[in-house]
């Protein structure tokens, strides 16, 4: 039999747990737990850190009892690769092993207010005041800012602090450092890709930055340590794999890159998930956007290899306002219904959606924006709005796309796609359409654990995935062809451009009122 490589997939609404034949890319099984979120207060968005630890061992006991089932031996799983939602930050006491306070998810919003100040206390009130070393502008999303609302705000986390109990870490390293024995000799680490979106770690140095711990106010030593993407961290002391490596960890947009082959400069990939991320990779040096695109770390494939870049585009809202749409607003009673009520309108009929529920990411970085439907007339119905709905997702991707194309200057000739939403085919045929190029997916949609995986086994001392150009397996795709005239996907493009600017500046944080309590 060949080898096998297992990957957790820790994503925003969901946990997978999926085995891979490490010779032909081939999925064998996977089981998969959806994780919930909960809502505080406005704008405030949470996970359980014991939940999402509980998803993990019950998708990898399901998914072994499924291998078992089809006479597959678990003992043939050589490695595990980890990866994760990004950015979203947790806090726990490494003597208990308790969670010190709710994980707080990327998509949050209640660090406006510490976002603002920091704006305004930097020279000439810039954002990208801190680019030059973490290549992200200072915003709500990435895990600085998270922390530090968390040491401000919560006692539990300061005691911890002051009695040198606190652990910091995004998810994957909640993940790793449980799988590995928690707090009886649990490993606290990190990668590359996750460390370069906390906003505390320098992409030029390849480590925790003094300087910006500085300016978050932030103790180094709750951080986890850093290290590539490929190479063992540890191995599982609980569940049916002990014994097992852990060996690979991407950040789940980067995860997709390496999932999707794209190892070579200028090669991109668009992840439909509970937001949309494209990323494009810029090979061993970093390039700067000026169109409001993040410089992030796309992978290290061991502790040896060269550190590699991409440039991205990140979205908030794609896959969640189809969620909003089903569980706010009972247009669709399940994610897939909304297919059929758009291909029933055929069109939105004026109507456009954009969803910034969270603030406008990319190309925008407008913390203050958000969401709004217009062009509404008596003749709209669910139908046009669930069309609007997938519209928006293509929107988006048009404006991440042009930003991306205006920064490197080789414009991109087809967009590879991955990621949940991408079976959703009408959407992909809009895609095509919205953005006049072809849209390429693969059969097998889950590249984001592929990428896991492929770093798991590819890692010193597992070794039993070749990630050589003449050894990676050949991908079967699809590809949707645009089916309507470039004039009308401009007209479109335009309409779409005044709807953003209307939900712009929209919530600003000087409080109106005093029962305004959301506005902390």
């Amino acid at each position: 039999m060949d080898p096998l490589v297992a990957a957790i997939d820790q994503g925003t609404s969901s946990t997978r747990f999926l085995v891979f034949n490490a010779k032909t890319a081939e999925l064998l099984s996977h089981h998969q737990v959806e994780v919930n979120q909960s809502y505080p207060k406005e704008g405030w968005v949470e996970e359980d850190p014991k939940e999402i630890m509980q998803s993990v061992y019950e998708c990898i006991e399901r998914t072994c009892e499924k291998l078992h089932q089809l006479n597959i031996d678990i003992s043939n799983i050589k490695a595990v690769g980890v990866t994760n939602q990004r950015e979203t930050t947790l806090v726990w006491d490494k003597e208990t092993g308790e969670p010190l306070y709710n994980a707080i998810v990327w998509l949050d919003l209640r660090t406006q207010s510490t976002v603002e100040r920091l704006i305004n206390k930097t020279p000439g009130q810039n954002k990208n005041h801190l680019k030059h070393k973490t290549g992200l502008p200072i915003s709500t999303y990435f895990s600085a800012v998270k922390l530090r609302w968390l040491l401000d705000n919560v006692e539990e986390v300061r005691q911890a602090v002051l009695s040198e109990r606190a652990m910091f870490g995004t998810v994957d390293s909640w993940i790793i450092w449980c799988l590995t024995g928690g707090r009886n000799g649990g490993v606290h680490c990190t990668d590359v890709t996750n460390a370069s979106r906390t906003m505390l770690f320098n992409i030029h140095t390849m480590d925790w930055d003094p300087e910006l711990c500085r300016y978050f106010d932030v103790p180094m030593e709750i951080l986890p340590k850093v290290r590539s993407s490929s190479e063992i961290y540890g191995w599982m002391k609980s569940s049916s794999l002990t014994g097992i490596p852990i060996s690979g960890c991407l950040g789940d947009q980067s995860a997709a890159l390496v999932g999707q082959m794209c190892f070579k400069e200028g090669q991109a990939k668009n992840t439909y998930g509970t937001g949309c991320f494209l990323l494009r990779n810029t090979g061993t040096k970093p390039v700067m956007s000026d169109h409001g695109l993040l410089t992030t770390v796309a992978y290290k494939m061991g502790k040896e290899e060269p550190v590699c870049y991409a440039l991205e585009g990140s979205v908030a809202i794609a896959g969640a306002v189809v969620r909003w749409l089903k569980d706010n607003m009972g247009i669709v009673q399940s994610s897939s219904e909304i297919e059929t009520l758009a291909a029933a309108a055929g069109s939105s009929y004026g109507c456009y959606f954009v969803p910034a529920f969270s603030g406008l990411y990319a190309p925008y970085w407008e913390p203050s924006a958000r969401g709004i439907i217009c062009g509404l007339t008596q003749f709209t119905n669910r139908n046009h709005l669930a069309f609007a709905a997938l519209e928006a997702v293509c929107f988006q991707t048009r404006e991440i796309l042009e930003a991306m194309n205006q920064d490197s200057g080789i414009p991109l000739t087809m967009l590879q796609v991955d990621g949940g939403m991408t079976s959703n085919r009408l959407l992909m045929q809009l895609q095509a359409d919205i953005l006049c190029m072809s849209v390429v997916r693969p059969t097998m949609s889950e590249t984001t654990a592929l990428g896991a995986a492929m770093a798991a086994g590819a890692a010193e001392g597992v070794e039993v995935w070749n990630l050589s150009p003449d050894h990676l397996p050949h991908v079967t795709s699809e590809k949707y062809i645009p089916q309507i005239n470039c004039d009308e996907s401009e007209f479109r493009f335009a309409r779409w451009k005044k709807a953003v600017q209307r939900a712009m500046n929209w919530e600003t944080i000087e409080p109106c009122c005093s029962s305004n309590d959301h506005q902390q």
